[in-house]
């Protein structure tokens, strides 16, 4: 058992990773399927191994560094967009013998305080790049993710309210008899969206917009470097997912399957959701994405945390 918690540091890493990988093949089978066109096809049954043929050719990209940027900063931006992911993991409760995530009590602020970080990455990115093309996506990715962090972490105090706790394996054994998606209905549409500008995915993928900014901040990256970014933007799919999953679709609780089959089913249908997004939304203007957050999300959080509190007020005072 000692060596449980050993295991989980370097096999969760590499699962994610492997995930991470696996979802930019069904990214492009499900976006194919949605808009009637051929997926990728022709590399393994069904395409499966696109995904292992674009990682070899990554691998093997020259990895440029332009003579303009600041190098050492411009080495160590995607390393922290990939760390801040990966360490997220750390808090989530897979199953009911999730050891780490069992005994951290602060487990959402752990991962709240690791996704804060990231802005960190994409802002050093654009700068360290030296390029205005850079520099506007990373200046678009700071305002939008640091502004809707404020949205998200208020539409998780119904959560906590509710479970009392900021540990995700209480918050998960507190939806033994109702998912929190019912209570906090609310709550749960902002920290979806809050999730997607955290992600910076469509539509809300403004500090990428190829069609205005080239690629964004990451528009003087190649390689493995630029691969780095890209992983860590599906991983992070993955960690919003399993959020959602834990935090108001009851976590791994479930009938007959198995803990780990339910919180894998939950998630994946989480992710195709915010996959087939891409495919049906179109991009709005960066200054209403920011007057969605501000004037929209950010009343409509206060409400839901009035109303929680009210709510469990007059259940202690009854």
């Amino acid at each position: 058992m000692s060596h449980l918690p050993l295991l989980a540091i370097f096999l969760i890493p590499a699962i994610i990773l492997a995930l991470a990988t696996l979802l930019t093949w069904v990214e492009r089978r499900l976006l194919g399927l949605w808009q009637d066109r051929h997926g990728p096809n022709r590399v393994g049954p069904g395409g499966l191994f696109q995904a292992v043929a674009d990682g070899i050719k990554i691998l093997f990209k020259q990895d440029w560094i332009p003579p303009f940027a600041d190098k050492t900063v411009f080495v160590l931006a995607p390393s922290i967009g990939m760390m801040t992911v990966l360490l997220s993991f750390a808090a989530i409760p897979f199953t009911p013998l999730s050891g780490i995530a069992g005994t951290l009590n602060i487990g959402l602020l752990f991962i709240l305080g690791m996704m804060g970080l990231g802005v960190y990455a994409v802002v050093l990115a654009g700068w360290a790049s030296n390029s205005k093309y850079a520099l506007l996506g990373g200046m678009r990715a700071a305002a939008q993710m640091i502004s809707y962090e404020v949205f998200m972490g208020l539409s998780l105090l119904g959560v906590v309210m509710i479970a009392g706790s900021f540990n995700l394996h209480d918050i998960v054994t507190a939806q033994t008899h109702c998912w929190f998606i019912l209570p906090q209905c609310l709550g749960f549409f902002i920290f979806l969206l809050a999730g997607i500008a955290e992600t910076h995915r469509l539509p809300f993928d403004l500090p990428e917009g190829e069609n205005e900014l080239g690629a964004g901040f990451h528009t003087e990256y190649s390689g493995m470097k630029f691969g780095m970014f890209f992983i860590a933007e599906y991983a992070g799919i993955i960690l919003i997912s399993s959020l959602v999953t834990t935090l108001y679709l009851g976590g791994w609780l479930g009938p007959v399957l198995p803990a780990v089959v339910w919180f894998v089913l939950k998630t994946s249908g989480v992710v195709i959701f915010f996959i087939l997004l891409r495919a049906a939304l179109p991009r709005p203007r960066y200054d209403q994405l920011m007057a969605l957050g501000w004037k929209i999300l950010l009343p409509l959080s206060l409400l839901n945390v009035t109303a929680t509190g009210t709510v469990l007020m007059l259940r202690a005072a009854g």
